[in-house]
């Protein structure tokens, strides 16, 4: 069994992404394409500076090499999140790349949006979705509701929407049976050391010689196994993540104790509600006694000295 350092953490998965034939290995096991080229994109860790949030991004400009030897360039858009995050957040982001005039390209006829496939990597599960890999494709449709096929892709269709590769790293349990699954073992929690979760036990006969793409990714976290400057940062990490669960946990709290609390005051609302409907009813039955009486030609004196009321009280219910 050998040692490396655990990619789940954010200095160890940008050490291993900054290695192009690392990325191009990963990225092309992800979206089952031949990726020949990599690139980096400018101002890819937008939160170097953690900014109080739980997600580390990295943008990277990929070219393809379709089956018919046409090259086309792509936006690879990836974020990483150790906790469970609004989804809100990845659509800001989303958001931003829309916008971002660097993602647009001017052909021979017209301007068009980079495709772009957003890549999430998962450190906890979404819901009850058992798959640890999940793709989620757009396609187009007729009113029917039959697919088109002809014409599509189309760049104006594939500007205005974007495929998604949602990865639940828990959901990982060393089961390897394509390639996916053996580049993906890397980020298995199943194997991080007991007295130290910043690394993981691997079977170096896992990662076989032979392999030429896996063998960069092993020796790469064996080195940041090694790196004192990234155990360094990994500490920073766990105290931040400490801080970010423990105020999570705080908010949680105060939400549990509202929801009660408006529980508590809806109940008693409902009991106010309730008697109130019972004194209404009470009023009006004291009301037709009341006329009942003076019908029978008692006074309002007589009345009210034998229903224990005052004069004025049995003149308003008169």
């Amino acid at each position: 069994m050998i040692t490396i350092a655990n990619p789940i953490y954010d200095t160890v998965f940008k050490y291993l992404m900054e290695d192009e034939r690392i990325a191009r290995t990963i990225l092309s096991a992800l979206l089952k394409e031949d990726i020949v080229r990599v690139e980096v994109r400018p101002h890819e860790y937008s939160n170097g500076q953690k900014e109080l949030l739980s997600i580390f991004r990295i943008d990277f400009g990929a070219t393809i090499r379709k089956p018919n030897g046409e090259e086309q360039l792509i936006l690879i858009e990836l974020q990483k999140t150790w906790l469970p995050t609004e989804t809100l957040r990845f659509r800001q982001y989303l958001g931003v790349h829309y916008q971002n005039p660097k993602n647009i390209v001017a052909g021979s006829v017209d301007r068009h949006a980079l495709p772009m496939v957003a890549v999430y990597l998962l450190g906890h599960t979404v819901g009850e979705i058992e798959d640890p890999v999940i793709y989620v494709r757009h396609h187009a449709y007729d009113y029917d509701d039959r697919l088109v096929t002809r014409g599509i892709p189309n760049r104006f269709v594939d500007s205005l929407n974007h495929d998604s590769i949602i990865v639940q790293i828990p959901r990982l349990h060393g089961k390897i049976n394509n390639r996916l699954d053996k580049v993906l073992s890397i980020f298995d929690q199943t194997r991080v050391c007991e007295d130290n979760q910043h690394y993981l036990n691997v079977d170096e006969r896992s990662f076989d010689a032979a392999d030429t793409d896996m063998q960069p990714i092993f020796h790469r976290l064996l080195m940041a196994a090694s790196n004192v400057e990234m155990r360094q940062d990994m500490n920073v990490e766990d105290e931040y993540y400490s801080i970010i669960k423990e105020q999570e946990g705080k908010v949680y709290g105060l939400e549990r104790d509202l929801a009660e609390k408006s529980e508590q005051l809806a109940e008693k609302s409902e009991q106010l509600a309730a008697k109130n409907e019972q004194l209404a009813e009470k009023s009006e039955q004291l009301r037709t006694l009341v006329r009942m009486l003076v019908q029978s030609g008692q006074t309002v004196e007589t009345i009210a000295e034998s229903l224990h009321l005052d004069q004025d009280a049995v003149r308003a219910l008169l």
